[in-house]
């Protein structure tokens, strides 16, 4: 008989050590739960994920006391959202009034984040992340529930048995595809293309965002950079390559003209990172021993850069509702699906105006079709500044913001 697979037991294994499995497996462990965290990279070190930390994530770290020692990480501030539609100045959101422990917008590297939430999870002798681990299968038992996943390590497969499975792996999550949960595609008209190009000490501010009929582009602020997304029709990657990086660069440089002088820092294709845009949710999140949260189980737009705060509410919502569970032993199916029940008037509010946005505004415009018009809302955002604190509260705060409620089982310090 072939010998066993070397194995570990715990209460709960997270798949993907991103922003959502990271903070799931922090306040689990938090509360007491042993978890394991299963991250396939062996760092976080990777370029244009998202970054734009929202208030509903800096109020978690205010709930967690670790605020002040957040913000002590490299960070870029916006307390207000404005871009412009042509020639026309656009002002979207205005931050400064949210009831929240912050009250604006950290631009933080998702490296510097994850680096953080780590960090804060050691403190606690019940976490366990484990770095170049890739999750490649589920483990059912003979009564059809998830009982553990199989993984991929430096010193060869693993095991990690556990009463709960969580599915955090991505967009692409080899959890969910393991599960068999059916996924509903809602449709993206748009990719990205994103690359960095340098920042100048005396920059002005420039819009977040520069619509052009035809295009659309992104600029985020870091140090010494910036982060951009050119916006293209789904499925254009290939054909913008075939006409090669000097048609690209004059690209750019006609869609942010305060960048035009830069784009020679786009020196081969190699620095041009596609990402393909997908909305999609699963129709139910659980089986029996499995859940699945964040991009695993509702792809995000990036309209709003909202996706990575949306998953984290989902693991705030899930320490939240299943550390008690945890604690007895395996949740049931139904204390499982509470979580579901708990986020998807969020997911689906927040997805509701992705996809209007994508509908009527980035698909024709990107297709180039009628005269490029600054839509009415927009002008009336404009005009009238406290209308700007209404989509604040969308963005910064979501449909439903979640609120740390799993205890600390060990006090502030941790170990």
């Amino acid at each position: 008989m072939p010998a066993a697979l070397p194995s570990v037991s715990t209460s709960c294994v997270v798949a993907g050590g991103g922003p959502a499995g990271m903070l799931a497996g922090v306040l689990l462990a938090r509360a007491g739960v042993p978890v394991v965290v299963l991250e396939k990279h062996g760092d976080f070190l990777r370029d244009f994920r998202g970054d734009t930390v929202h208030p509903s994530t800096l109020q978690v770290m205010a709930d967690l006391g670790v605020l002040d020692a957040f913000l002590e990480r490299p960070h870029q501030r916006l307390d207000r959202l404005w871009g412009e539609i042509g020639e026309t100045t656009v002002r979207v959101a205005d931050f400064r009034h949210l009831p929240t422990a912050a009250r604006f917008l950290a631009l933080m590297p998702q490296w510097e984040f994850l680096d953080f939430l780590s960090g804060l999870g050691r403190r606690y002798p019940t976490f366990d992340v484990r770095m170049n681990a890739e999750v490649t299968d589920v483990v059912w038992g003979a009564d059809g529930r998830a009982v553990g996943v199989r993984a991929t390590t430096p010193d060869g497969p693993l095991v990690v048995e556990a009463d709960l499975v969580i599915g955090a792996d991505g967009r692409r999550s080899t959890v969910r595809d393991r599960a068999g949960l059916a996924v509903e595609d809602l449709g993206a008209p748009m990719d990205v293309l994103w690359m960095r190009l340098p920042r100048r000490p005396d920059d002005p501010q420039p819009p977040l965002g520069r619509i052009q009929r035809g295009s659309m582009f992104i600029a985020l602020p870091r140090d010494g950079y910036y982060q951009c997304g050119y916006v293209v029709p789904k499925g254009a990657a290939d054909d913008i390559r075939a006409a090669g990086l000097d048609a690209f660069r004059t690209a750019i440089g006609d869609a942010a003209p305060l960048l035009h002088d830069r784009t020679d820092a786009l020196a081969s294709w190699d620095d041009v990172k596609l990402l393909t845009v997908a909305v999609d949710r699963l129709t139910r999140w659980a089986r029996p021993g499995l859940l699945c949260i964040g991009d695993a189980a509702h792809a995000m737009s990036p309209v709003g850069g909202v996706g990575i705060n949306v998953a984290l509410q989902d693991a705030v919502a899930a320490a939240n509702l299943l550390h008690g569970p945890l604690a007895r032993g395996a949740p049931t199916l139904a204390e499982l699906d509470r979580v579901q029940a708990r986020r998807a008037f969020a997911v689906r509010t927040t997805q509701r105006v992705q996809v209007a946005l994508q509908n009527r505004v980035i698909g024709p415009t990107l297709a180039g079709a009628g005269p490029l018009r600054v839509p009415w809302p927009a002008r009336l955002l404009s005009a009238v500044p406290w209308l700007q604190r209404l989509p604040a509260r969308l963005i910064g705060m979501g449909p439903q913001m979640e609120r740390v409620a799993s205890p600390d089982a060990f006090g502030a310090g941790g170990r």
